[in-house]
C-alpha cells in the first residue's frame, strides 16, 4: 500500500484539527462536534436540522446530538418552523453570539498554524487541490448513493 496518499494526509490534518479545536473550546464547554454547527449558524442563523445536516455533511442523528448539547449549554434555541410544522429552526442565543469572535479566532489561528512557511501561491494551490478533491468525493457519493 502506498505510504503517501492524499487521504492519509487529510486524515492527519483532520485529527490534529479536532485536537486543537477541542483544546481551545474546553473553557466554553463546547465539544469539537458542536463547533462546526455553531460556525455554520454564524454564517446563517435559523437553519433547520435538515439544512444543518446537509451543510455539514453529517447524518441527522449526529446533528440532533450536537443540537441537544448546544441547547443544554445555552448556546442555541429551537423554534418551530412556521412553514413546516414538522421542522425546528435553530437559532443562536446571546451567549453564542458573544462567543463568535473567539470561535473565529480559533479558526484563524488554526489556519495560521497550517499555513506557516507557505507562500501565498502555495496556499492557494493547496486550497485549489483540496477543493477539487472534495468535489471529486462529493460527485462520487452523489452518483453512488443508494
Amino acid at each position: 500500500m502506498q505510504n503517501s496518499t492524499p487521504g492519509k494526509w487529510i486524515s492527519i490534518l483532520f485529527r490534529y484539527g479536532r485536537i486543537y479545536i477541542a483544546k481551545q473550546l474546553e473553557p466554553f464547554n463546547i465539544g469539537k462536534g458542536q463547533f462546526w454547527l455553531l460556525f455554520t449558524l454564524y454564517q446563517k442563523d435559523g437553519l433547520t436540522q435538515e439544512e444543518l445536516s446537509q451543510l455539514l455533511t453529517v447524518d441527522k442523528s449526529t446533528t440532533a446530538r450536537a443540537i441537544a448539547k448546544l441547547e443544554k449549554g445555552g448556546y442555541i434555541s429551537k423554534k418551530l418552523n412556521e412553514r413546516d410544522l414538522r421542522a425546528n429552526q435553530i437559532f443562536l442565543t446571546q451567549k453564542a453570539k458573544k462567543l463568535k469572535p473567539q470561535i473565529h479566532s480559533i479558526l484563524t489561528e488554526w489556519n495560521r498554524i497550517l499555513s506557516a512557511g507557505l507562500t501565498e501561491k502555495e496556499m492557494g494551490n493547496a486550497l485549489n487541490l483540496l477543493k477539487k478533491m472534495a468535489e471529486n468525493a462529493a460527485g462520487y457519493h452523489a452518483k453512488n448513493r443508494k
